[in-house]
C-alpha cells in the first residue's frame, strides 16, 4: 500500500464530506417554507399565528438569509472548513455544541448494535453453513431475507410490546446511557442490519466452501468446524467486512426512527427537528457528521481489507498509475 494510495482515498474522504455538505444545502432551500416564517409563527403560539413582517425581515437580516444564495453558501462553507458549523436558526445554540451534546447518546445505542448486528450475522450464516441437515441450512438461510423485510419502526414497536409491556424486561421510552435502557433501541438496529450482513456472509461461506482449497482441507482430515472457522471465515468475510461501512452509515439513518420510536435524545432527534423547523445550520452539521462517519469508516475498511485479502493489495498498487 503506498502513500498515493492512501492520500487518494484521504481525498475520497474529502470530496464525500464536500458533496454531502453542498447536496444538503441544495436540497434544504429547495423546500418549500421559509425558517423565519416557521420560527415566529412558533414563538407567537402556532403555525397559524400571524407574523409581523417587519420582524422576520429583521431576523432575516440578522441571520443572513437574505443575502445571495452563492453568498450565503460560499460563507458557511468557509466557516465549515474552519470548524464552525454556525449556530441554530431555531433556538441560537452553535451546532458543534448540540452535536457534542447529541451525540454519546446516539452512539450508546449505535455502537451496540453495531456489535451485535455483526454476532447476528455470524450466527445466522454459520447456522446456514453449519448443520449438515439440508432442511435446518435451508430455514437458517431464509431467515436473513425475512429479517430484512420487517421496517424497523415496526420491529421496535412489536419489540417494545413484548419485552417491554408484557414481560417487563426492560424500559421501552427514555434516555439514558445504561445497558438496561440502551439495549431495546440497540436490537431494533442491529437485527435488519445484522441480517443484511448475514446475507453477504452466508453466500460468502458457501461459496468458499466450494473451492478447491476446501476439498484439500477435507481430504486431509479437518473437520466441519474447523473447516468453517479456520478456511472459510476469514475468506467470506472479505465481502461483509467492505459492507460494514455502508452498515455505519445505516446505523446513523435508523437513529432517527428508533430515537422516534423509543423517545430518545440524540442525533437523529436533533435532525428531526431540524429538518421540521428547516434549521439549514443543524441539518448541515448531522449531514456532514454522518457523512464524516460514513466516509472514516469506509476508509479503515479500505486498510484493513488487504489484511484478509492480499489480493485487494495488489489490486489497489495496480489501480495507482507508475510513474
Amino acid at each position: 500500500m503506498t502513500a498515493r494510495y492512501l492520500a487518494r482515498r484521504l481525498g475520497r474522504v474529502v470530496l464525500v464530506v464536500w458533496a454531502a455538505y453542498t447536496l444538503s444545502f441544495a436540497v434544504l432551500y429547495l423546500l418549500p417554507g421559509d425558517p423565519v416564517q416557521t420560527m415566529l409563527s412558533g414563538a407567537a403560539g402556532g403555525d397559524g399565528a400571524a407574523v409581523d413582517p417587519h420582524e422576520a425581515q429583521r431576523l432575516r437580516h440578522t441571520l443572513g438569509l437574505d443575502r445571495p444564495l452563492a453568498v450565503q453558501y460560499t460563507s458557511m462553507l468557509g466557516h465549515a472548513l474552519r470548524g464552525d458549523l454556525g449556530t441554530s436558526i431555531r433556538s441560537g445554540a452553535p451546532v458543534r455544541g448540540q452535536l457534542a451534546q447529541a451525540l454519546p447518546d446516539t452512539l450508546s445505542v449505535a455502537l451496540p448494535a453495531l456489535v451485535l448486528s455483526v454476532l447476528v450475522a455470524l450466527c445466522l450464516a454459520l447456522l446456514g453453513a453449519w448443520p449438515r441437515r439440508r432442511a435446518l441450512r435451508r430455514a437458517a438461510t431464509a431467515l436473513p431475507s425475512l429479517g430484512t423485510a420487517v421496517p424497523s419502526f415496526w420491529l421496535g414497536l412489536l419489540l417494545a410490546q413484548w419485552i417491554s409491556f408484557r414481560w417487563g424486561l426492560l424500559p421501552a421510552t427514555g434516555g439514558g446511557r445504561s445497558p438496561r435502557a440502551t439495549l431495546l433501541p440497540a436490537l431494533t438496529l442491529a437485527l435488519p442490519i445484522g441480517c443484511v450482513l448475514a446475507q453477504v456472509l452466508g453466500r460468502g461461506l458457501r461459496a468458499a466452501l466450494a473451492e478447491p482449497y476446501a476439498d484439500v482441507a477435507r481430504s486431509r482430515g479437518a473437520g466441519r468446524a474447523r473447516l468453517l472457522l479456520a478456511h472459510a471465515l476469514r475468506n467470506a468475510s472479505v465481502p461483509a467486512l467492505a459492507l460494514l461501512g455502508v452498515v455505519c452509515g445505516q446505523l446513523l439513518a435508523g437513529a432517527v426512527l428508533v430515537e422516534t420510536v423509543f423517545a430518545r435524545d440524540g442525533i437523529g432527534r436533533l435532525a428531526m427537528d431540524a429538518v421540521t423547523y428547516q434549521d439549514l445550520p443543524v441539518v448541515q452539521g448531522v449531514v456532514v457528521l454522518a457523512a464524516l462517519v460514513t466516509a472514516l469508516v469506509n476508509l479503515v475498511v479500505d486498510l484493513l481489507l488487504p489484511l484478509l485479502d492480499p489480493r485487494t493489495a495488489s489490486e489497489a498498487a495496480d489501480a495507482v498509475p507508475a510513474h
